[in-house]
């Protein structure tokens, strides 16, 4: 049998009856003469998964993705299934470890490690290594998802009165007003930040990869502009004066970066630290998702609506005024500044 490197060796099939090792004969002698290597001895897991993540995941997925899919394979895939081979994978060894990481973790980790498995074993397909893939006959665990409350603007107005003496004041208000998320918040660099046009250049974002922190691309790959309102720009500038106190009385010991963000020796924020601590809330998230309310409430006095369907959708968690008028209509700056002016009057600071 002809052999994905190109030699030919001898393949041999058991079957528990002689109908069975025929059948198995004659798929051997078609895949031969179509030419289709057939290893004669299919690789373990625990060696196909890790050259799987080194040879297509690492050179062609971003980082954070290789990140997240090394953890699966090294926690769960390469524990529960590393002994079995490429060819002798069956449906009740998936279901096996669906289960197994449900109960040591949870569902929806269960779930991401049989995508992970799912997407290793389809590139074995496509390399011809076997000849179909069982673990898209298991079906994922299903996940409930999670009721999700965005803030009102009370509960909005409250939070940033509690942490207006947080260090990360600012990003907060970044975060309530145009609903960015934690890495791009923490990865954005004053060259994008023009606070006289009032315009804020979303480019790259922070992340923790391994041991160290690391500058990526945002999530789809994508720089987009988005429009700040009023209630942003003094918080920035105080921000930055702050910030250039810090820099001057730490003198050589100051970190060289354009990080708007930074510790208090100039580095970048760790992402899993930035959090309200003074003012109670733990939940970084939260202020992404309280942004849904605001733009919803901004919008509505607003001319232009977005392509997308009106309603819900308009004011879900993940909706962002800016990046939906960007995205799916041509919109003028005039009309995304009115929509960021009534936030504006939303968000003001209580008397």
């Amino acid at each position: 049998m002809p052999q994905p490197d190109g030699t030919r060796k001898r393949k041999t099939v058991y079957g528990s009856t002689w109908e069975e090792c025929d059948e198995k004969r004659q798929e051997l002698v078609r895949r031969d003469r179509q030419g289709i290597p057939t290893p004669s001895r299919s690789a373990k897991l625990s060696e196909w998964l890790p050259y799987w993540l080194e040879e297509y995941i690492r050179p062609n997925r971003k980082r954070t993705t290789y990140v997240k899919y090394e953890m699966h394979v090294r926690l769960y895939l390469v524990p529960l299934l590393g002994s079995r081979r490429l060819e002798s994978l069956t449906t009740t060894n998936v279901r096996h470890m669906i289960s197994k990481v449900t109960a040591q973790s949870s569902a929806a980790t269960a779930k991401e490690a049989h995508r992970v498995l799912r997407t290793a074993i389809t590139a074995a397909c496509r390399d011809e290594l076997i000849s179909r893939n069982v673990v898209q006959l298991v079906p994922a665990p299903r996940v409930e998802p999670r009721e999700l409350r965005p803030w009102s603007i009370d509960e909005t107005l409250t939070f940033l009165e509690a942490a207006r003496t947080d260090r990360l004041y600012t990003a907060f208000v970044l975060a309530i007003a145009l609903g960015l998320r934690r890495g791009e918040i923490l990865g954005l660099q004053w060259r994008d930040v023009d606070l006289d046009r009032r315009t804020l250049t979303v480019r790259t974002t922070l992340n923790r990869g391994g041991n160290a922190l690391y500058l990526d691309t945002t999530k789809n790959r994508r720089s987009r502009v988005i429009p700040i309102p009023r209630m942003c720009v003094a918080p920035l500038r105080w921000h930055r004066m702050q910030q250039a106190e810090r820099r001057a009385a730490a003198g050589v010991d100051w970190h060289t970066s354009d990080h708007v963000f930074t510790t208090r020796s100039g580095r970048p924020i760790e992402p899993r630290t930035s959090t309200a601590r003074s003012s109670g809330f733990r939940n970084p998230r939260t202020c992404r998702r309280c942004a849904s309310t605001t733009h919803g409430m901004a919008a509505r006095p607003c001319s232009s609506r977005p392509a997308s369907r009106p309603g819900p959708s308009w004011r879900s968690s993940v909706t962002r005024i800016a990046v939906t008028m960007n995205v799916y209509t041509h919109v003028s700056d005039d009309h995304r500044r009115e929509a960021m002016s009534h936030m504006d009057r939303l968000l003001k600071r209580r008397r």
